[in-house]
């Protein structure tokens, strides 16, 4: 049986959850035309839900590597060459964990580049993407979750840097289809942290990313949508749509709250109408 979650990635498997297909569809597209972007919204607002649908509905038409900084140690941002040398290592263990689909022959280029190296020099990292990308059958898409545990790093900084670079010369060499980060703030602010006070400015090193303007709050409509599945799993009676209509209004759609409300009325065995709905808006306040 299903349930409502609010610790950690929502599966549609295991959990009550809102259909994000018109939303995975949005962002298809701006990878389908190579746009790089950030996801930046609040914790525990459905982003690392979004990537692992989205990874999920890439997986056929692209080589898809989600990655997350969730605990890298600092040592993995000493340098430039050592947060290479990492970013690749990431890749390698994906693949030979079979958690990304890579041709062999790209599979050799990345096991070749990383082989008993703790760093990888500019030029190196330089050469071994466009390879890596030109001899895998499907474009390659890279998700990277939890950027910023890497922000105070100026080494990480860099990298985007070299990122960057490989993008704006694309046309000559290949390089990844699309690159999407994820975190809390707007990487596109990161560049200030690390210049003395004197010199800040707004010289970001992903300033080649597009605007990220897909709504990741629930709408009621999709609320209903949930409460019309559990509704029907656990035999009950009441209208959904007016429900979740008022736990729209309470949460303006923030994922962890519309959970969380459902969450409580489910556990605490309280009426599906607005009389519930209130008694959790008042248990979440208390918490």
């Amino acid at each position: 049986m299903k349930r409502f979650n609010t610790a950690g990635t929502c599966r549609p498997n295991e959990h009550y959850m809102v259909d994000i297909t018109e939303r995975i569809e949005i962002i298809r597209k701006m990878i389908a035309q190579g746009d790089y972007f950030c996801i930046n919204r609040g914790r525990q607002y459905g982003k690392t839900t979004t990537l692992e649908a989205l990874a999920e509905s890439l997986a056929s038409e692209y080589t898809v590597f989600k990655l997350s900084f969730e605990g890298a140690s600092q040592e993995s941002f000493a340098s430039l060459p050592v947060t290479s040398a990492y970013f690749l290592k990431s890749l390698l263990f994906n693949a030979r964990l079979g958690l990304t689909s890579l041709d062999d022959a790209a599979l050799q280029i990345l096991e070749k580049a990383v082989d008993g190296k703790d760093s990888i020099a500019d030029m190196d990292f330089a050469y071994t993407i466009p390879n890596l990308c030109k001899a895998n059958s499907k474009p390659i898409v890279i998700l990277i979750d939890e950027v910023d545990q890497a922000s105070n790093y100026e080494a990480f900084l860099l990298f985007l840097g070299v990122l960057r670079k490989m993008f704006l010369s694309r046309t000559n060499l290949p390089t990844f289809q699309s690159v999407i980060l994820a975190g809390v703030y707007d990487i596109k602010n990161l560049k200030l942290k690390m210049r003395p006070e004197e010199q800040h400015q707004y010289n970001s090193p992903w300033n080649i990313a597009v605007p990220f303007n897909v709504d990741l709050s629930l709408s009621a409509e999709g609320i209903a949508g949930m409460l019309a599945e559990y509704k029907a799993d656990h035999s009950l009676l009441f209208d959904e749509k007016a429900v979740a209509q008022e736990i729209r209004d309470y949460t303006a759609g923030y994922p962890y709250l519309v959970s969380r409300i459902c969450q409580i009325i489910d556990a605490e065995q309280l009426t599906w109408d607005k009389e519930g709905v209130l008694k959790a808006v008042n248990a979440i306040l208390v918490e």
